[in-house]
């Protein structure tokens, strides 16, 4: 699907253009192609004379190969979260800055272009070029990081009340681990996204192609990447703290089984080496001279039983 834009009066207006026609008449501050066949990106190629990013080309990390200057067009390669705050990933999006014209491509409808697409449809706002629309996109993705941030800090409070305020069972424990577990992997999928997104930033800033005014707020979005990178810390190591709390109280109810089985074992030593000592004597087996010999004998292997596990009780080993 094909997406364009002309601007007006800092207002973004969609735009119908038929296949095939040429693009450049219509002047368009924007063209977001999201999940576009095959014809839809050869008709923005030949509009524009460029090569679009072939999708499985959108995953590759080298720096050098996200952010370049081809032909006097900028290349950039960015992720961006999507879905939501709780269960968010990354998706890879590609933006060519060719003249006066932002055309971005993704396999992925993201929240954050719907979004920035009928703002600036609705609302007349300060857009005044294609860098503008750019630069917004991040500052976008710097906020949805934000709130993402802001549930992962909330779902730590209430695992933290949880693994904190009472003692937990191992099946309390292991749904404990996996909203832990969960966290730390949105927490780092966060980290990444603010990282690459202040790549972008470094890149547009060293490109010249940004105005004093773009250039003072792309200054402001990495101040507040840096602030983040100071909370997404900051959650790596409560995560660390709680995970290893839980694992403790894990450890503490295997240990109480464990000590209960060597309690127990401790206490029908005794029985059974009388039991043992008397089947093996038959020499002198009570009920060859002695009618009593074995009401004795289990006399004697109770009593042996019930003072170890009274002395064990008194000392608190059995609770």
């Amino acid at each position: 699907m094909l997406h364009a834009f002309t601007l007006k009066n800092g207002r973004l207006n969609r735009i119908t253009a038929e296949v095939g026609a040429d693009l450049r008449i219509e002047q368009p501050v924007w063209l977001d192609l999201v999940t576009a066949t095959q014809a839809e990106v050869e008709w923005v190629e030949g509009s524009f004379d460029l090569h679009l990013p072939k999708p499985e080309h959108l995953r590759d990390i080298e720096a050098s190969a996200r952010f370049f200057e081809h032909e006097g067009n900028l290349h950039l390669r960015s992720d961006f979260l999507s879905g939501t705050e709780r269960h968010s990933h990354s998706v890879a999006v590609a933006f060519v800055l060719s003249g006066e014209t932002l055309i971005s491509v993704h396999e992925e409808d993201l929240p954050i272009f719907r979004l920035l697409r009928m703002r600036l449809h609705a609302e007349s706002g300060d857009i005044a070029d294609a860098r503008d629309v750019l630069v917004d996109l991040y500052e976008m993705d710097v906020e949805f990081s934000a709130d993402a941030l802001e549930e992962v800090y909330a779902d730590l409070g209430r695992v933290g009340q949880t693994v904190l305020g009472t003692p937990l069972s191992d099946r309390q424990a292991g749904m404990a681990l996996a909203e832990i577990a969960n966290a730390e992997y949105v927490n780092g999928r966060i980290r990444r996204n603010v990282m690459d997104t202040q790549r972008g930033l470094s890149f547009l800033i060293r490109s010249r192609k940004l105005n004093a005014t773009q250039i003072e707020e792309v200054h402001q979005i990495q101040q507040d990447i840096e602030s983040l990178d100071g909370h997404t810390a900051f959650l790596f190591d409560k995560i660390n703290f709680l995970m290893a709390t839980t694992v403790g109280f894990i450890n503490i109810n295997q240990n109480r089984i464990v000590r209960l089985f060597s309690v127990v074992s401790v206490a029908l030593l005794p029985p059974t080496l009388i039991a043992s000592i008397y089947g093996m004597n038959f020499q002198a087996m009570p009920e060859l001279g002695w009618q009593l010999g074995y009401p004795f004998a289990l006399l004697l292997m109770s009593l042996t039983v019930a003072l170890p596990f009274w002395y064990f009780w008194r000392r608190g080993w059995l609770k």
